[in-house]
């Protein structure tokens, strides 16, 4: 069987490449064919029970039903209109489903068809590429990133990684906190304590915090504290000169330092616009929304209120206080404008925590009604919310002093530990590789940690579990790569060199593994519908587990050359496969572990 005839009878392979809409595109066209069934006919098509087959169209149960026809035997004219094929076999199970089973040439065939990392990177091109913007991270200035950045930051940069490789234009933008009331206060502190921001020590941002909790307390103590804390807030807004110099150089060095953070987790951003970008921009927000009637006074604050919504009908959306300053409200809507008209943004996804989640759904409202009245098209707006991280003990993981732990300890330890593990491990390496190895198997392991994890949830922080060799960890994944790796250099042969075999899957275990191998554009199509990385997490922990069973079931280094390529043909695909994932995950490989 050859190639270019399997192309003749699937198609497209950009279509066929995604197997669960290939067969949707089989069903469809097979019920065109069925006089009870007209166009709303929907295949409801889903990976099958391995009992039964390998995908299952559900469709016809429901349209019976509303139809008043007999599922099952609706199911059977569907089934005897589907176009034939010595690929699968087709079978009807229960009130009405239709299950594909597919041959071991199939799977052969289109592991053949998924070529290397760059065929199969192109496979997954997306048909009508779309302009992203995704919001993330965003650390507030003069503050340490805590454990409770790193949820957005590792998040966002997975989506982005995700979403480009399907050919979308991705613009990262981190909105960082860099204005509003808190620089007042930290401004009053340094000028009061006559402090030199050229000279604040190896940790300036630590001593930034520091210094602003300090003029925090000042504040609450002394009301001429307060006084002047308000006046250095004014001078700042109304551009005194001092003042935006020595809030530029707060900003310079709180980025320096965020910096260090984004390089050890292999995060960038394109743009660091920050609320402070658009701080001439809000005059324009109130101004809009007003002339549309859009919002409303109240109580000498600017308000929207939504009546169509039964809980927003009654709560405000403050887009400016009764003081006349602005908030959080009038910089996104002034943001998300910039947005559409500078960037063109088809689509924007924000990745923050799940406290926030009525502040964006009432901003989403807001901005659509005003983009309606100006006939402006709407970009597609997304929340991408998360849980809390939790310590053993279930509450908000902090220090044994009960301070948010800092995001860069955290990472320290992360490969410091790991460190150990190699060294453990391997105590004849040079330093200089224990480090490398280190830091790939520790940070891959916070990273997978939270990923991997649905991230609506709440999870338990444990470092014994992301750091174990096995179980769903990211160093578990790290040693199926590094298997591989190791039984090429063995067979003494390069992945390159085994593009094509002409045997076809024949144990069980040949058969599973491919078969879980096809199913990666269904956990890529998952991820990016629910902008959920953990989907992608359970595919390839489960495909990591399925080349384990097969690794240890079956001698990859047979004597008979036509099983051994197979097999090799096989690990090849499964190493794709993984390192692309763990790619998208922002998580390295190693070749040795």
């Amino acid at each position: 069987m050859t190639i270019s005839w399997l192309k003749d009878v699937l198609g497209r392979m950009e279509f066929y490449f995604n197997l669960l809409q290939y067969f949707k595109k089989i069903v469809s066209e097979a019920s065109e064919r069925v006089e009870t069934v007209d166009e709303s006919f929907e295949p409801q098509m889903r990976m099958a029970d391995e009992r039964f087959g390998d995908f299952q169209a559900n469709g016809a149960l429901p349209y019976a039903k509303k139809n008043g026809l007999n599922p099952r035997e609706l199911a059977e004219s569907i089934a005897a209109k589907t176009t034939s094929s010595d690929l699968w076999e087709i079978s009807i199970a229960g009130p009405g489903f239709i299950n594909f089973k597919l041959k071991p040439e199939f799977f052969l065939t289109w592991l053949q068809e998924l070529g290397d990392m760059e065929d199969t990177k192109r496979h997954l091109l997306a048909d009508s590429p779309r302009r992203v913007v995704l919001d993330y991270s965003g650390p507030n200035t003069a503050k340490q990133m805590h454990v409770g950045h790193i949820r957005s930051t590792i998040i966002g940069e997975s989506l982005a990684r995700l979403l480009a490789l399907q050919g979308h234009a991705v613009i990262r933008d981190n909105h960082l906190g860099d204005w509003g009331t808190q620089f007042g206060i930290l401004l009053y502190a340094i000028k009061r304590c006559d402090i030199s921001l050229d000279k604040l020590g190896e940790e300036p941002v630590a001593f930034l915090e520091d210094l602003y909790r300090k003029g925090n307390d000042l504040v609450k103590k002394f009301p001429e504290a307060l006084d002047k804390a308000r006046l250095e807030l004014v001078k700042l807004q109304n551009g005194d000169q001092e003042n935006l110099s020595l809030w530029q150089k707060i900003r310079d060095l709180s980025l320096e330092t965020f910096n260090q953070v984004y390089e050890l987790l292999g995060v960038r951003f394109d743009y660091a616009h920050g609320e402070s970008f658009y701080r001439d921009q809000v005059q324009g927000v109130y101004s809009v929304l007003q002339k549309y009637e859009i919002c409303t006074e109240d109580q000498g604050a600017l308000v929207v209120f939504h009546p169509e919504h039964k809980r927003f009908a009654k709560q405000p959306f403050i887009i400016r206080k009764s003081d006349g300053a602005s908030n959080y409200a009038t910089t996104d809507l002034a943001t998300l404008a910039f947005r559409k008209k500078e960037w063109d943004a088809e689509h924007i996804i924000y990745v923050t925590d799940g406290r926030q989640r009525d502040h964006f759904e009432q901003l989403f409202m807001t901005v659509k009604k005003w983009f309606q009245v100006e006939r402006v098209e709407c970009p597609t707006l997304s929340h991408v919310w998360f849980g809390t991280i939790l310590g053993e003990d279930n509450k908000a993981i902090k220090t044994r002093e009960g301070q948010p732990v800092k995001l860069m300890d955290l990472l320290v330890e992360a490969v410091e530990r790991a460190k150990a593990m190699v060294q453990e491990k391997n105590p004849e390496l040079q330093e200089e590789e224990v480090e490398r190895r280190a830091k790939i198997i520790g940070i891959g392991a916070v990273k997978y940690a939270d990923l991997s994890q649905d991230r609506t949830l709440d999870y338990v922080f444990s470092w014994d579990k992301m750091l174990a060799l096995q179980g769903n960890t990211a160093p578990y994944l790290q040693y199926a790569v590094a298997r591989i790796h190791s039984l090429f250099r063995k067979v003494g042969k390069e992945r390159s060199n085994l593009a094509s075999t002409s045997s076809t899957p024949q144990s069980d275990s040949e058969k599973k593994l491919a078969r879980k191998i096809s199913f990666f554009p269904l956990a890529i199509e998952q991820t990016t519908k629910e902008l959920k990385p953990h989907s992608l997490c359970v595919y390839l922990y489960e495909l990591a587990t399925e080349f384990s069973s097969f690794y240890n079931q079956e001698k990859v280094m047979n004597e008979d050359q036509d099983t051994q390529n197979l097999r090799l043909f096989l690990c090849a695909k499964t190493q794709i496969i993984l390192e692309l994932g763990l790619d998208i995950l922002g998580i390295e490989t190693l070749e040795e572990m």
